[in-house]
C-alpha cells in the first residue's frame, strides 16, 4: 500500500511523476531519505527531512519544501494508516529540466509512505563484496543519491547470488566501508565494539550516529577507525544499523555462524526505548 503527496495532493498506488525528458531520468539527478514510522513512532525524523535538503543541494538542486513544512506531510501521510502500521517514509527531490546540468528552478518533489514491517531480530547473512565503493572524487558519497544505488544492488546481487543476504564493501584502499544497505559494527577481537571511521567513501547514517550515541549514554565506547576486512574473520559479533531494520545482527559471514550478541541486543534496545519517546503526535 502506497500513498504518495505530489503537487499538493494526496494519491493511492506507484504515483507517475517522472516525463521521459526528466533530468532525472536520464542523468540521475535525484536524491532520497528514509524515515521511518514504527506504530506512530518517528525516531530522528527532522534528520532524514533535513538530510534530502542538504543531499539536493549537493547535486545542484532545491528542495521545495522546508523541514517543517515535510514534518507536516508526514503527519498528513501516516494519518492515512492504521495506527499500529509499520511504514517506510520517503521523500524524494530530483531534477526535471536541463540539458546537463539541472535547472536549480525545476526542482521536483515527491514524498512516499508505504507498508514495510520491520525486520526480525533473527538475523541475516553476508560476505566480502568484490566491488568497492567510490571515494568522494568519483561520487557524490556525502549525499543520498539514488545513483549511488546501483553499485549497491550489484553487491546484492552477487551476494545473493552466492547464498547471502547482503555484502560488506570495501573502499577504493581496501578498507572496510559498510553493508551493501547499512552500516557495520563489530566487536573486535581483543573486545572492542568497533565500526569503520567516515572518511568520505560512504554514508555515516543518522541511525549510527543516534546508536552510537546511546550506547555512550550505556558508557559503552564505540571505536571508530580504519578497518581491514580480515578483522571480521575474527569478530565476535558483527551487527548493521539502518533505517529500514535499525539495528539487525548478522548471524553468518562468509562461512562462520555468529550468536546474537550482547552488543546488538543492547544497541536494539536503547534505540527501540529511545523510539518510542517520539511519537508523530508530538511532531
Amino acid at each position: 500500500m502506497y500513498r504518495t503527496y505530489v503537487n499538493g495532493i494526496w494519491s493511492e498506488g506507484n504515483t507517475p511523476i517522472f516525463g521521459a525528458m526528466d533530468h532525472s531520468v536520464w542523468l540521475g539527478s535525484s536524491v532520497f531519505d528514509g524515515a521511518r514510522s514504527i506504530r506512530g513512532w518517528v525516531p530522528d525524523l527532522d534528520l532524514h527531512l533535513a538530510r534530502v535538503i542538504s543531499s539536493a543541494e549537493k547535486l545542484g538542486m532545491q528542495c521545495p519544501h522546508t523541514v517543517v513544512e515535510m514534518r507536516v506531510l508526514v503527519k498528513q501521510g501516516i494519518a492515512l494508516f492504521p495506527k499500529d502500521a509499520e511504514l517506510y517514509i520517503r521523500p524524494l527531490v530530483f531534477a526535471t529540466e536541463g540539458l546537463l546540468i539541472p535547472e536549480v528552478s525545476k526542482t521536483g518533489f515527491a514524498l512516499t509512505l508505504f507498508v514495510a514491517a520491520m525486520p526480525t531480530f533473527a538475523g541475516f547473512s553476508a560476505c566480502l563484496s568484490p566491488l568497492r565503493r567510490p571515494d568522494a572524487s568519483m561520487a557524490p558519497t556525502d549525499a543520498k543519491a539514488s545513483s549511488l544505488y546501483a553499485n549497491s544492488t550489484r553487491a546484492l546481487k552477487d551476494a545473493k547470488a552466492r547464498g547471502f543476504d547482503n555484502a560488506v564493501m570495501l573502499d577504493s584502499a581496501g578498507h572496510v566501508t559498510e553493508f551493501a544497505t547499512s552500516n557495520i559494527f563489530f566487536v573486535s577481537a581483543d573486545g572492542k565494539l568497533t565500526t569503520p571511521i567516515a572518511n568520505g567513501t560512504f554514508l555515516a547514517g543518522i541511525t549510527r550516529a543516534r546508536v552510537i550515541k546511546l550506547l555512550a549514554e550505556a558508557h559503552i565506547a564505540v571505536d571508530e577507525r580504519s578497518v581491514k576486512p580480515e578483522e571480521l574473520m575474527m569478530a565476535k559479533e558483527i551487527f548493521n544499523t539502518g533505517n529500514f531494520g535499525k539495528v539487525t545482527p548478522c548471524i553468518r559471514y562468509e562461512s562462520r555462524p555468529l550468536p546474537i550478541g550482547e552488543m546488538a541486543k543492547i544497541a536494539f534496545e536503547r534505540y527501540m526505548a529511545f523510539a518510542a519517546q517520539h511519537a508523530i503526535s508530538d511532531a
